[in-house]
C-alpha cells in the first residue's frame, strides 16, 4: 500500500490543448478515491499520468514519497484495470491470471499460489480451466481484476471497469469491488463518468470539468454542499433543479424570474449571508427531494404536472411553472393526473444559492 501525491500536475498536448490543469491532491494509504466528470474532463488522462502511460508536462507526482515523473510504468508498482478486459482468448482463466507474473520471472510455485488466492477471492476457482469466450461479462471483468490482484501492487488504477456491463451486472460488480477494497485495503484510484458509481464507491471524490478540479470531498458533503453550479448539477439523479432569477426581499425573500415570481419565505438560517445579494442575479438550487407537494395553497407555488415517472420505491414528478421545469422526488403516493395543477413548496432549510455570474456557492 502507498500514498499518491500530485502537486500542480499539468498535461499540455503539442497542439496547445490543456488536458489537465494544476491538479493537486493526495490519496491516503489504503483510500479508494474516485475521479468523476463528463467525457473529456481529463479524468482518464490524469489516471494515465499516474500510471506512466502519459507524460507529465509540469508538476510533481509521488508514489509512496518517491517522485515518479520519469519512472517507467513497470517500475511504479501499480496495476491497472482498463475499460476493455483485454484477456488473451487462447489462454485459460488461470493462465490469464498468472501471465503477468510469468513475464516478471516469478517462480512457478509463487505464481500458482497467487493465482489460486485471487481466484478464491473473486469466486473463480471453478473457472480456472475455462477460456474467456466461455465466461459471462461479469466473470471476464473479475478475471481482469484478478490479473491486477495477483501483482500485489502498491496502487490499483481502475479506468471505467464497469462501463461495458449491463445495469444489473454493474450494480453487482460495484458491490464486489467495494468488498474487495475493504478486504485488501490497497490504495485505489477509480475513474468513472457515472456519478452513482462515484457516490457509492468513493471514500472521497474528485470532480473534474474541462481539465480542472472543481471540488474534492466525501460523497455526502459534495451532495449537500456543492462548491459551484457544475458540481451541483452533475451530482444527483435526478439532477438538482437550478432556477435563475433576481433575488429580492419584499415581505420575505423572492426569486424574480422573467415569467414568474417564486416566494421563498423568510429563510431565517440564510438571511444574513443573502442580504448582500438582495436585488442581484443568483441561481437557486433545489434538490428534487426538497420539492414537496402540499394540500394548502396559501403562499405555495402552483405548477402543472406534466409527466409522472414511478420507479418503484419513489416517484419522479416532472412539473412546469411558466417556462421553468422542475423535478420532484416523492414516496409512492396518490398524485393528480398529468396535465393537472399541483401546489408545491421548497424545504427552506435545504436551499442552495449560487452566484449567477461566477457560479460559486453563496455560503449559508
Amino acid at each position: 500500500m502507498a500514498t499518491v501525491s500530485l502537486e500542480q500536475v499539468r498535461k499540455v498536448y503539442p497542439n496547445g490543448h490543456v488536458g489537465v490543469d494544476d491538479a493537486s491532491f493526495e490519496i491516503a494509504n489504503g483510500e479508494l478515491l474516485v475521479l468523476v466528470g463528463p467525457s473529456g474532463c481529463g479524468k482518464t488522462t490524469l489516471l494515465r499520468m499516474i500510471a506512466g502511460l502519459e507524460s507529465i508536462s509540469a508538476g510533481t507526482l509521488r508514489i509512496d514519497g518517491r517522485v515518479v515523473n520519469d519512472v517507467a510504468p513497470k517500475d511504479r508498482d501499480i496495476a491497472m484495470v482498463f475499460q476493455n478486459y483485454a484477456l488473451y482468448p487462447h489462454m485459460t482463466v488461470g493462465e490469464n491470471l498468472g501471465f503477468g507474473l510469468q513475464l516478471r520471472g516469478k517462480p512457478k510455485d509463487e505464481i500458482k499460489r497467487r493465482v489460486h488466492e485471487a481466484a478464491h477471492l473473486l469466486q473463480l476457482e471453478h473457472r480456472l480451466d475455462a477460456r474467456p469466450a466461455a465466461l459471462s461479462g461479469g466473470q471476464r471483468q473479475r478475471v481482469a481484476l484478478g490479473r491486477a490482484l495477483v501483482r500485489e501492487p502498491k496502487v490499483f488504477l481502475l479506468d471505467e471497469p464497469l462501463s461495458n456491463l449491463d445495469a444489473r451486472l454493474r450494480l453487482t460488480m460495484r458491490v464486489e469491488i467495494a468488498r474487495l477494497h475493504r478486504r485488501l485495503g490497497t490504495t485505489t484510484i477509480y475513474v468513472t463518468h457515472d456519478q452513482i458509481e462515484a457516490m457509492t464507491l468513493g471514500e472521497r471524490i474528485v470532480v473534474l470539468d474541462g481539465g480542472k478540479i472543481q471540488q474534492i470531498d466525501t460523497p455526502m458533503r459534495l451532495y449537500e454542499n456543492p462548491a459551484n453550479l457544475f458540481v451541483a448539477g452533475f451530482l444527483g439523479s435526478p439532477a438538482m433543479n437550478l432556477l435563475r432569477g433576481r433575488l429580492h426581499r419584499a415581505r420575505g425573500w423572492q426569486l424574480v424570474m422573467p415569467h414568474a415570481v417564486l416566494p421563498l419565505g423568510e429563510l431565517p438560517t440564510q438571511a444574513t449571508t443573502l442580504e448582500p445579494w438582495n436585488d442581484h442575479d443568483i441561481v437557486l438550487g433545489v434538490r428534487p427531494e426538497d420539492v414537496q407537494p402540499v394540500v394548502s395553497h396559501a403562499g405555495m407555488l402552483e405548477t402543472k404536472l406534466e409527466v409522472i415517472e414511478p420507479v418503484g420505491n419513489e416517484v419522479f414528478l416532472n412539473l412546469r411553472f411558466g417556462d421553468q421545469l422542475l423535478v420532484a422526488r416523492v414516496p409512492p403516493q396518490q398524485v393528480p393526473a398529468p396535465c393537472t395543477s399541483l401546489h408545491v413548496r421548497f424545504n427552506a432549510e435545504r436551499l442552495h444559492f449560487f452566484d449567477a455570474n461566477g457560479g460559486l456557492r453563496i455560503p449559508a
